[in-house]
């Protein structure tokens, strides 16, 4: 069984109910997406979890419309500056998830450009706040992927990030915000990401 999670049910308003596929709306952010996650998790066997959503790219990394297959999702953990916190007994800050390398690489040999994500907690509505995230090597921002990859991590459950592009990462009004575009990117990704998760069960 395969677990879907999107933020907003309007983001799948094309997906077709299957036999295999559960559906499960999380809400906006990521810990309503790392707690619903996790208990669908803890109360359902899942052989694969898929993030599928709209996104925001950085300038010059995708374009409106587009669909992209994440490889690995940042959030940004840690002092302001950031410089390491300095932790007791070594703990160390987990800061990256990953989607499944495998699947991610089937999507690229179909056409699908692998990008680095980024998680927030709000929307990136400034040029000046663009840059500063960007500088973090990341290429698309969303609110839920790195919540999502990491509680699959933790379950032990395979895992992988779909988004399609729905505005540029950058002043609100130079953003080209389309979420219609976003959602028919977000429909080639995941119609494809489906269907090689198909062929590799057959």
């Amino acid at each position: 069984m395969i677990l879907l999670a999107c933020a907003v049910g309007k983001e799948l308003s094309f997906f077709k109910s299957a036999p295999h596929v559960e559906m499960l709306v999380t809400g906006i952010g990521p810990i309503e997406a790392s707690a619903c996650v996790s208990r669908a998790l803890a109360q359902s066997p899942y052989s694969l979890v898929i993030n599928a959503g709209i996104a925001g790219a950085f300038e010059g990394a995708a374009e409106v419309g587009d669909g992209v297959v994440i490889s690995e999702e940042f959030v940004e953990l840690g002092l302001e500056t950031g410089t390491p916190i300095s932790l007791p007994d070594g703990t160390r800050i987990v800061e990256r998830a990953s989607s499944d390398l495998t699947l991610v690489d089937r999507l690229v040999e179909n056409g699908f450009a692998s990008k680095r994500g980024l998680t927030v907690s709000r929307v990136t509505a400034t040029s000046a706040s663009a840059k500063r995230l960007a500088a973090y090597g990341v290429e698309v921002e969303s609110m839920e992927g790195f919540a999502v990859l990491r509680a699959a991590e933790i379950a032990g459950v395979s895992a992988i990030e779909v988004r399609g592009i729905s505005n540029i990462v950058t002043d609100r009004e130079h953003s080209r915000w389309n979420f219609d575009k976003g959602v028919q990117g977000l429909e080639n990704v995941l119609t494809s990401l489906l269907s090689i998760v198909t062929t590799l069960n057959e």
